[in-house]
């Protein structure tokens, strides 16, 4: 039918990393949902990914927002909408850069959920994707649902406050930040210190892998939000 193809169109048009993501944690959901899976099955426990080998533990935990509700749609938006902007953004052409900033992300938020009792990781996967967003478009001004305007780096932290007033643990926000920060501080600032250097160098078998001549009829994402949109774009 018409809408199918639309869709289909639609779909296929969300860059390769961000519609892979977006898929997996909206599938395990629904997995979840129709009892196909248990979140017993998916949280991340040390013990059992080292003595019993359950290796997709350290996936899984990323993929899992909860239950059906306002927090899982709150969290795929924001999911969608940061990690597409960033993907079209300042990781255009650069697939494998993108890629190997989830696997730092990813391994970073692991080694701490050793020490920490953080049992789901991708809330804290996606405040390190708004973190990064967020520091390299710091002249975007942001409106939260209408009630608060402010610069773009602020961003993460309002969404930090937002979780505690829905009554929600911050260690989680406060991962996601904390390795957004590592991230944004080894890419972006660190190189261009007086004796800085690059040290996160993206593997040239991920290079191969993902990096691919750029489609012509690709089309970006505008870099703004609905729910928080920018009342005066980057000069």
């Amino acid at each position: 039918s018409f809408y199918q193809t639309l869709f289909t169109q639609e779909y296929f048009q969300i860059p390769v990393v961000t519609r892979a993501y977006t898929t997996a944690c909206v599938l395990t959901t629904a997995a979840v949902q129709l009892e196909v899976i248990t979140p017993f099955q998916l949280y991340f426990n040390p013990d059992l990914i080292i003595r019993r080998y359950q290796i997709w533990r350290v996936i899984t935990s990323f993929l899992f927002f909860g239950s059906l509700g306002f927090s899982f749609v709150f969290n795929i938006i924001f999911l969608y909408r940061y990690c597409r902007m960033l993907e079209e953004g300042s990781f255009r052409g650069r697939t494998a850069d993108f890629v190997f900033m989830f696997l730092f992300g990813g391994i970073v938020m692991s080694l701490f959920g050793l020490f920490a009792n953080i049992f789901f990781l991708g809330q804290a996967f996606i405040i390190m994707l708004v973190y990064v967003w967020s520091r390299r478009h710091p002249l975007i001004r942001m409106n939260f649902f209408g009630l608060l305007s402010f610069q773009a780096p602020f961003l993460p932290w309002v969404l930090m406050g937002f979780s505690l007033l829905l009554g929600n643990s911050i260690i989680v926000d406060l991962l996601g930040i904390s390795v957004g920060h590592m991230y944004y501080f080894l890419e972006d600032v660190f190189p261009n210190l007086p004796g800085g250097r690059k040290l996160l160098m993206t593997p040239e078998l991920l290079r191969m892998m993902f990096d691919q001549p750029e489609d012509p009829d690709y089309r970006p994402l505008p870099q703004q939000d609905e729910g928080l949109q920018d009342d005066e774009q980057q000069n």
